[in-house]
């Protein structure tokens, strides 16, 4: 369907975005947003709770909104577009994923820390088998080496894994890191090669240029910045600034604008820029969805976010370890 695009995007506001709004999406926020989108020719929506299927925890927090109803709604809603999710394994199960599939999502992710591809298999061998295109996701990449992410991946491909995204979760990576390493996985791979931003240094844009310069196909952007952290890869500007260089996307760009301006815009409770807080997180190598939390224990605690976010950084936490955030803050109190 989308063989004739140079690059293939997956829009992520509705799901990292989740993490953004305290997963608070409604079933008409997601019909408005999906609409749009629709319009604007955007091959692929994520939709799922911030942390993938089975996120909505106390731990992860708790969505406003069951997740499959507004998988349903984006289904629903979306006549060009395809919808996509995401499965940690350990959070969600093949049980959901499953649920997802017959709800109609037709792409998954399977995300996993950088170094701990082997816990995919299961996932992504039983999401081929249930006819869903299947990605491989390793996240906060820039926390191995090359060669290491170079193996996790190439595991992820002997799974069945269709393409494998780096997946750069703390904003952490310069353009040169960037370039390096997605060289080396098509070099590894004989599958496509993604590539998932976060602006926490500034640097999602030349980052993902980057990408795309080593040969990376697949490429996530959040419309209007709408994610985690300091947010990702802006989609309506990736899409201006692809076509400006003759790289073929498909998105419309006017409806794209128009999408990030008119429908997206008005549901940011704060406009997404690099605070001091998104910015230590991407100095510190900390996962952007961490943001929230350590603002929150902060505030409760009397500490600076900055100093949990930079000692969280220190003990090198994944996503999965949010309550290390509270213990954190609590030992500085006691310090």
């Amino acid at each position: 369907m989308f063989d004739d695009l140079d690059v293939i995007i997956t829009e992520v506001a509705l799901r990292d975005g989740s993490h953004a709004v305290s997963h608070s999406f409604t079933e008409e926020q997601v019909r408005q947003v999906v609409g749009a989108l629709d319009k604007a020719r955007v091959p692929y929506i994520e939709v799922s709770h911030g942390d993938g299927l089975g996120g909505s925890t106390l731990q992860y927090g708790l969505s406003k909104v069951d997740e499959f109803k507004l998988i349903q709604a984006a289904v629903e809603t979306a006549e060009f577009s395809k919808i996509a999710v995401l499965l940690l394994p350990g959070i969600g199960t093949v049980h959901e994923l499953k649920r997802a599939k017959d709800l109609g999502a037709s792409l998954v992710r399977v995300a996993t820390h950088v170094t701990e591809a082997d816990v995919s298999a299961q996932h992504i061998q039983e999401a081929r088998k249930m006819g869903l295109t299947t990605f491989g996701f390793l996240m906060m990449s820039h926390m191995a080496p090359i060669e290491k992410l170079v193996e996790q991946a190439k595991l992820m491909e002997s799974y069945g894994a269709e393409a494998v995204y780096m997946t750069d979760s703390a904003g952490a990576l310069l353009p040169d890191q960037v370039y390096e390493r997605i060289s080396a996985l098509k070099d590894a791979l004989t599958i496509e090669v993604g590539f998932h931003a976060h602006n926490n240094l500034g640097l999602a844009m030349g980052n993902t240029l980057e990408a795309i310069r080593a040969g990376a196909t697949r490429i996530d952007g959040s419309i209007r910045s709408l994610g985690a952290g300091a947010g990702n890869t802006q989609t309506e500007v990736l899409a201006a600034v692809l076509e400006k260089k003759g790289i073929r996307t498909g998105i419309d760009l006017y409806n794209i604008m128009d999408a990030a301006e008119d429908v997206v815009a008005p549901l940011l409770k704060t406009p997404q820029e690099i605070t001091k807080d998104s910015l230590t997180m991407g100095y510190a190598g900390v996962y952007s969805s961490f943001q929230l939390h350590a603002k929150r224990a902060g505030q409760k605690y009397g500490v600076d976010p900055r100093d949990i976010l930079i000692e969280l950084g220190k003990q090198k936490v994944v996503g999965g370890q949010e309550d290390m955030i509270i213990d954190v803050a609590k030992r500085m109190v006691n310090r």
